[in-house]
């Protein structure tokens, strides 16, 4: 592989990971407004991971 290719390469590794964090945050948001959120129960809303 020339330089050139290494270097393309190495730019799609670093975007790959830095979507997949990206998303991993989302996610983490979007799980946490669902289970806390204003459709939550009671006892969700009082649950430990809401607090």
């Amino acid at each position: 592989m020339t330089k050139q290719h290494w270097l393309v390469s190495g730019v799609l590794v670093l975007l790959c990971g830095g979507v997949l964090v990206l998303f991993t945050d989302v996610e983490d948001s979007l799980a946490r407004w669902i289970n806390c959120g204003p459709i939550a129960t009671d006892a969700e809303r009082r649950s430990a991971i809401c607090r």
